[in-house]
């Protein structure tokens, strides 16, 4: 059935309620029910039933189940890895490093300390609050110490986790994207989630950008201003700032009695992080014994990893990691079988919102589909828009959205449900497409003061939030600008 017009409508007002409630859950949620109403033919009670099974149907895909499981107990393992002195013994670690560091070039620490935050930033990729936390929590008192500004840490814990998170997508942000690009349609969603990588214009500019301003010793805007203050005045802060205080955050600390221990931390995210290319080659084997049985065993370990099940791959991952670290800390004798379960039903109640949104968004996207949202979007834009344009537009209506909601997830949910179609049909760069609405949902997520990394970020790093904002909106819009060029250019370049 063609709905026409009628199809935009659940995206929308999904969109305009986001930007006027500020409430992305209920936003979602209206979307999901008007978008059946549409398809009930303004049926109230039909409507409203089929929008409730719709929430119930998500759990039918075996794929969609082990996401939202995922996005919830990877709640356990960060509460895991700070109970048990983890965090707290990273940070011992590398102040121990740049006590070494500064006995053999004096002077040159606080450059080493910018970097080795980015660095810090960029290698915890399995989830972006593990990120920002970690940052936040080891170089805030190496900060304050050295004289750094909060507001050059609140950018930097900002700056390099969601764009780490989302280049090195073997984490929860993959498994969702994944989920959302295999409900339209795609085979393999992990190749193609792969294969959008090197169009992802904005988390490159966005880390490029920051690595550039740590080598060059520079910056410009409100971030050099914040920079000669505490340079000049000793103020970590601006006058009249009111810090996002860390510790209201952060309840969970190290257990008392523990001694800190930075294999804590690492071990358990090792175990993580190699288990999941292991995972998606062991799921993704059997393809690859029938289609490349001649390609070797690299040959036929790399396309087993793009045949593989990412949502099989990451829940077992963080389940292993919860194991091998229960085991650990057993051995250890940090904590019983009851403090374990505890720890572990603390960590999944606290990741319980993410879950929530995993839901929603697998709803509106099925819905957006029914409708056929993206092909409609496709034939008018076609009438005036021209297919080279494509990656530029859906960059920019993400920014906007992202933005304008505080909310990278949610615009996933709602631009990859219209994006894809649109550009299919108007046989414009999918690749480019797909990366520009994932690039435009990180660029918006960053400027807007209302985004939860936005605010993790002020709070891990014990910074004014307005100030983080105006010191990192610069930033993030130079990088979005140049972002945005590219994708004009290379619209243009791709057809």
């Amino acid at each position: 059935m063609d709905y026409g017009f009628l199809s935009l409508l659940p995206p929308l007002i999904a969109i305009v309620l986001a930007i006027k409630t500020k409430q992305v859950y209920l936003s979602l949620m209206a979307g999901i029910w008007l978008g059946y109403m549409i398809i009930a033919d303004w049926n109230f009670i039909n409507g409203t039933l089929a929008s409730i099974e719709a929430l119930v149907k998500v759990f039918e895909d075996a794929g969609n189940t082990r996401t939202i499981m995922f996005g919830a107990l990877v709640g356990a393992l960060i509460v895991f890895i700070q109970r048990s002195g983890g965090v707290d013994g990273f940070i011992i670690f590398v102040q121990k490093l740049l006590t070494k560091y500064e006995q053999k070039r004096p002077g040159k620490n606080k450059q080493l300390i910018l970097f080795f935050t980015w660095l810090t930033g960029l290698l915890i990729f399995v989830e972006s609050s593990i990120s920002v936390l970690t940052v936040g929590a080891l170089y805030r008192p190496l900060y304050d110490k050295y004289g750094i500004s909060r507001e050059k840490l609140a950018y930097l814990a900002d700056s390099s986790s969601a764009p780490s998170c989302i280049l090195i997508p073997f984490n929860a942000w993959g498994a969702f994207i994944m989920g959302l690009l295999a409900a339209q349609g795609f085979g393999d969603p992990f190749a193609v989630l792969v294969q959008t990588i090197p169009y992802n214009f904005y988390p490159f500019l966005a880390l490029a950008l920051a690595l550039f301003l740590i080598g060059r010793d520079t910056d410009f805007g409100p971030m050099k201003k914040a920079e000669e203050r505490i340079r000049t005045t000793g103020k970590i802060l601006a006058d009249g700032a009111q810090p996002m205080i860390s510790e209201e955050l952060t309840t969970v600390v190290t257990k008392p009695g523990i001694v800190p221990k930075v294999k804590n931390m690492l071990l358990p995210l090792l175990v993580m992080i190699v288990m999941m290319p292991t995972m998606l080659a062991y799921t993704g084997w059997t393809e690859a014994l029938a289609q490349k049985p001649d390609s070797g065993f690299l040959g036929m370990a790399l396309f087993a990893i793009g045949q593989g099940s990412g949502s099989t791959a990451v829940l077992i991952s963080v389940l292993s990691s919860l194991v091998f670290a229960a085991v650990l800390y057993t051995i250890q004798g940090l904590f019983s079988l009851k403090e374990l379960v505890d720890l572990s039903l603390k960590g999944i109640a606290g990741l319980m919102p993410l879950a929530l949104l995993m839901l929603f968004a697998f709803a509106i996207g099925t819905v957006c589909k029914e409708l056929h949202t993206g092909q409609y979007v496709a034939e008018v834009a076609s009438q005036w828009l021209s297919p080279a344009l494509v990656p530029f537009m859906v960059f920019l209506v993400s920014c906007f959205i992202a933005f304008s909601t505080g909310t990278s997830w949610g615009t996933f949910a709602i631009m990859i449900a219209i994006a894809v179609p649109m550009a299919q049909s108007m046989d414009a760069p999918i690749l480019m497409t797909i990366a520009a609405s994932l690039g435009g949902g990180i660029f918006g997520d960053h400027c807007s003061p209302i985004s939860d990394t936005t605010i993790l970020s002020s709070m891990a790093s014990a910074c004014d939030h307005i100030d983080h904002v105006k010191t990192q909106l610069p930033y993030a819009l130079f990088a979005g600008i140049l972002a945005a060029v590219f994708y004009l250019v290379g619209g243009f370049l791709s057809v």
